[in-house]
């Protein structure tokens, strides 16, 4: 049997520099017997030198498309826009269209068009049924980080004047640092009053990540209320959400459910909801429980009011790739997490990692 190929296809979405394969895991790979291609990139934090460095092969970004037919095309992000052809290749990435986003069908219909499999990582398990390697922690710490910084922005610019661009940082002390400073000089603005925020998915890794950064920014604990499986379970929508300065929403939806918020509960004069960041992002799920807003955010533009008529004004950040604000560290805790996974596929057939995402892609191709 021939060594595995993987091709690290260039992220074209914009602002996205995080990396399915790092250097570090790319030369495990490598050791290991894998032929690993590695396209040029002026996005990816890693540059194409540190590929370079142990080895590996770069070739044009986009030449993907002519790979060979064996190679696994790997990355993070959906494909390029506004290009439907068939794919030919096996591909292991984040397609977002399992769960009947927005546009879902035209996406997968590209693999079975053109007689590729999608292998997503989104739905990539253990026994346990629990994702091999996931971004959620880094999403939460990110989420929360920004929805702070918009608290803060509010009490210090007035609440009319969006939140401007924000920029990935190199490592997460910088971004700490900041945080704990627009933090203090938005405290200083609101009397001396810290932010209530309220993390629902608490337990969960992304909820972890958005508590940590809570706490690292230097709200005081009691500020920081973690809600999880148990105090959603009478189902929203929920007063306490209202009741919080902050909403950081770190569920992971995987059925129908209550809606947490709805645009009828947001007009409340005594609301205290000024930011929400909806880190799990299911801003075209039918079954959205934050129904309060229809887009996604970008970095460039990480806000988006909410239409509400009464009590104060309210923000949406729904950034759908957060850990990008942190790249560098993100990517290496999830790369390394799904190195044992990329290691079987030596015997694809007998890893059950890669017979289960083979079987969900042909439930869902008959789907269509």
């Amino acid at each position: 049997m021939s060594a595995p190929h993987l091709w690290l296809r260039a992220e074209s979405k914009p602002m996205e520099h995080r990396s399915a394969l790092t250097p570090t895991t790319a030369k495990a790979l490598m050791d290991a017997g894998f032929k690993i291609t590695i396209e040029r990139s002026t996005l990816r934090i890693f540059d194409d030198a540190e590929f370079e460095k142990i080895g590996a092969p770069l070739v044009e970004e986009g030449s993907w498309r002519d790979a060979p037919k064996d190679a696994y095309i790997i990355a993070l992000k959906e494909l390029p826009e506004n290009d439907d052809t068939p794919l030919p290749h096996d591909h292991i990435m984040f397609a977002h269209c399992y769960k009947q986003q927005g546009g879902w069908k035209d996406v997968l219909a590209r693999w079975p068009r053109g007689g590729g499999i999608l292998l997503d990582l989104e739905f990539l398990q253990d026994e346990s049924g629990r994702r091999v390697a996931a971004f959620g922690f880094h999403a939460g710490f990110a989420g929360a980080a920004l929805a702070i910084e918009s608290w803060a922005w509010q009490q210090t610019h007035g609440p009319e004047e969006p939140l401007p661009a924000v920029t990935p940082y190199p490592n997460e002390g910088e971004l700490i640092s900041h945080i704990k400073e627009v933090v203090a000089e938005g405290v200083k603005k609101n009397g001396g009053e810290y932010p209530r925020l309220l993390v629902i998915g608490a337990l969960g890794r992304c909820g972890s990540g958005a508590v940590d950064m809570a706490r690292k920014a230097g709200i005081p604990e009691e500020n920081i209320i973690k809600w999880d499986m148990a105090e959603t379970a009478k189902g929203g929508p929920f007063q306490e959400i209202v009741d919080s300065n902050i909403f950081v929403n770190c569920i992971y939806l995987s059925q129908p459910i209550p809606p947490f918020i709805s645009p009828e509960f947001m007009e409340n004069k005594d609301r205290k909801l000024q930011v929400i960041c909806d880190v799990s992002c299911d801003t075209t799920n039918p079954h959205n429980p934050i129904p309060v807003y229809s887009i996604n955010t970008t970095f460039d533009k990480p806000t988006v009011p909410v239409d509400v008529k009464i009590g104060p004004h309210c923000t949406v950040i729904s950034i759908d790739h957060l850990p990008t604000l942190l790249p560098r560290e993100s990517s290496e805790a999830f790369s390394s997490a799904l190195l044992p996974s990329l290691l079987q596929l030596k015997d694809r057939k007998n890893a059950r990692v890669w017979q289960d995402a083979e079987k969900l892609f042909d439930e869902k191709v008959a789907a269509l």
